[in-house]
């Protein structure tokens, strides 16, 4: 069934909370809908929305804005240590996770507590201590606007990095919808209790269950990430930078110690929270925006933010990592 709504408001679609609007808000709840959909009469643009919970709107959306309501989870249990669970791309990533925690199957644990749906889960390849989506998804199912036709991908289709997939890349985005994500999760204990908050819950690099990772994962999220009932946020404002060893070197002087993570080709990854903290930004404010105090990896909505706080915010705290540590911050949330 598809449901059509214009002048659609968006303020409880949106996790930053703007109080902004579409011109038609297009639900389905089957993949057979959107072949019936006449994409070139609906108002333009077109585009899909997931939770919401990785934009910002700086405005009112002048086009469609389609969302996915395909809720099904699935199990291709043979009885083998690997199991194949089919999700609908309007699941709530969140109750994916907890249901394979209590069922007793690893390899998504280290993802509870994110916001958002299955379906845009697989398109931003999100990702949290030490894991992302692509460790476990094995593939996706599409709708193709272009051709009008279903199609399908594998992992190694998908080109998953950081923050980044297939889906992201110019030439392709917006084409494909994507109704389905293909996830393998394992019956053999695997945790990854690398993440330093972990690993100090679990010293001796064990755990019980995934569900006892789960509770230990929302317990940190808990300490550091406000609810977005009560501050309006998208969750990590910025990308964590990527840089030489070399310029890592210059970041680091004058410093005891800089939190880092070593990669393949001489390269270091630098949290871009360290650096906006070390530039004094934690709990700095434009208007309602404020960079938050407990994670200033976050930018939140204290009360009433406008879209041009949040990116005036924005600019300030690039700026100031550019001119403290020569490191240009990306952002990982999107604006629309």
């Amino acid at each position: 069934m598809v449901t059509r709504i214009p002048e659609y408001s968006l303020r409880e679609r949106n996790t930053f909370g703007m109080d902004v609007s579409c011109a038609l808000w297009v639900e389905y709840d089957s993949p057979k809908d959107l072949a019936d959909i006449d994409f070139g009469a609906l108002p333009q643009p077109v585009r899909h929305i997931g939770g919401g919970s990785n934009l910002l709107f700086t405005g009112d959306f002048p086009g469609t804005l389609m969302h996915s309501a395909i809720n099904y989870i699935k199990y291709f249990d043979v009885g083998s240590d690997r199991v194949p669970v089919a999700v609908g791309a309007g699941v709530l990533w969140d109750n994916l996770v907890a249901k394979a925690c209590a069922d007793g199957l690893w390899g998504a644990e280290n993802l509870s507590g994110i916001p958002g749906e299955v379906g845009a889960a697989a398109v931003q390849n999100i990702g949290a201590y030490g894991v992302e989506a692509g460790d476990i998804i094995a593939g996706v199912t599409c709708w193709d606007t272009v051709n009008k036709e279903k199609v399908a991908f594998k992992a190694p289709d998908l080109a998953y990095g950081y923050r980044d997939s297939f889906f992201k890349q110019p030439e392709v985005k917006g084409r494909y919808i994507i109704t389905g994500v293909l996830i393998t999760l394992s019956r053999i204990p695997s945790p990854k209790l690398g993440y330093k908050g972990l690993a100090e819950m679990f010293p001796d690099g064990t755990a019980d269950s995934p569900q006892a990772v789960r509770d230990a994962v929302l317990q940190i999220r808990a300490s550091k990430l406000p609810a977005v009932s009560e501050l309006g946020s998208a969750g990590s404002f910025f990308k964590n930078p990527v840089v030489t060893a070399e310029h890592f070197t210059r970041i680091a002087d004058g410093f005891e110690s800089v939190p880092h993570y070593e990669l393949s080709g001489g390269l270091v990854k630098v949290p871009a929270a360290w650096m906006i903290e070390q530039c004094g930004f934690k709990g700095a404010k434009v208007g309602g925006a404020e960079v938050y105090r407990n994670q200033p990896l976050l930018i939140v909505n204290t009360r009433g933010a406008q879209p041009e706080d949040i990116l005036a915010l924005k600019d300030k705290v690039i700026a100031g990592v550019r001119e403290r540590f020569g490191v240009e911050l990306e952002m990982e949330v999107e604006t629309v």
